[in-house]
């Protein structure tokens, strides 16, 4: 019988070691996005949350709320909510996050990454290099855990009054942009009006014609039917928009060694296939490839013909026409170098120089 409880006993003192790694799990975490489901965007953080529950068997449990559910509509606030722990996880742009992180303005800079031979090989070289590391170490000091790059996609130009080819065609329009001071600086420099407002708002001033244009990736003008406000498409892809698989630190801390490589492995693969989302139809058949070797093809893959077939006129902009642009807007870029940091802009310079095209 001293032998049995004694038994009893050290059983009981291994589980109650072994409790706080579990017990201080939660039994779900909330994960922030900006739109909706059925974006690139969406898709990435659903893919994320499922393969997480997945590999951890349950014990991770993460639940995505969508069109910028847990910060009320105000995008910019998300950064201070993963933080503070207001959120768990995110998936979120450099954009929203960039009032904070000021190094999070690079891919912001107007034609700077895809004036490059290749835009998305200069891209994952920017994220996979020296430049990219910088990012990540400034969003870890400021004290959010970064896990993986994701990618909303280079933003194109739409709007309801003319084609737009050459700077002079911006002349007057006005044009909703994101609550970034970089971008208000581009479209200013172009002559145009740039006004920044909500989605919800700007798709009612395009229906009352108080607002002429916008600027987004095709991942979100394609779910957002951008079509029925817009008949003209500028193909200049003049920013970047990246995403960001992300956590609180604290939340990041309760959770075991072993889980912490499964939510970072789920992350790089969620990271590959949210990104071949975003770059369906746009790049040189890659993201294709893999998406259809995981039997995960969207609907639309090609997005050009797809918009062609709703009415839409493309205007798809020569090298000359994108130098014109980019002498443009050169003021913007040298003021906004040394707001964002000269050795990290030179970083990824010369990043994307080395870059295998």
């Amino acid at each position: 019988m001293r032998k049995a409880l004694l038994i009893l006993l050290a059983a009981v003192m291994v589980a109650v070691v072994a409790l706080p790694a579990f017990a201080a799990y939660k039994s779900e975490y909330k994960m922030s996005v900006v739109p909706g489901a059925v974006t690139a965007w969406g898709k990435g953080a659903t893919y994320f949350a499922d393969l997480v529950r997945e590999e951890t068997d349950g014990r991770v449990n993460i639940k995505v709320y969508f069109s910028s559910q847990l910060m009320a509509g105000k995008q910019t606030s998300e950064f201070l909510l993963v933080r503070n722990g207001v959120i768990d996880f995110a998936l979120s742009s450099t954009i929203n996050w960039s009032p904070q992180v000021k190094e999070l303005n690079l891919p912001g800079l107007p034609f700077f990454i895809a004036s490059n031979p290749d835009r998305f090989v200069a891209m994952d070289a920017v994220e996979q290099g020296k430049a990219g590391q910088m990012m990540i170490d400034a969003i870890e000091s400021k004290g959010v855990k970064f896990l993986s790059w994701g990618e909303n996609g280079f933003r194109e130009l739409t709007n309801s009054v003319r084609e737009v080819a050459a700077p002079e065609d911006l002349d007057d329009l006005k044009i909703r942009v994101v609550g970034s001071p970089i971008y208000i600086d581009t479209f200013k420099a172009l002559g145009a009006d740039p006004i920044n407002m909500n989605w919800s708002e700007a798709t009612t001033a395009f229906q009352q014609g108080v607002v002429d244009g916008q600027e987004n990736p095709m991942g979100i003008l394609i779910p957002v039917k951008i079509w029925n406000y817009h008949s003209y498409l500028t193909d200049w892809h003049y920013v970047i928009d990246p995403l960001m698989y992300a956590a609180n630190p604290r939340v990041w801390q309760s959770f075991t060694e072993e889980d912490q490589e499964i939510i970072m492995e789920c992350a790089r693969k969620a990271s590959r296939y949210q990104k071949a989302v975003a770059r369906i139809g746009l790049d040189d058949g890659e993201s294709y490839e893999y998406l259809e070797s995981l039997g995960m093809l969207p609907e639309v893959t090609d997005p050009y013909a797809y918009m062609e077939e709703q009415g839409m006129q493309i205007s798809r902009l020569d090298a000359d026409q994108l130098a014109a642009f980019e002498e443009a807007t050169a003021d913007v870029r040298a003021k906004w170098k040394k707001k964002i940091g000269e050795d990290l802009v030179e970083a990824a310079e010369e990043d994307m120089a080395n870059a295998d095209y």
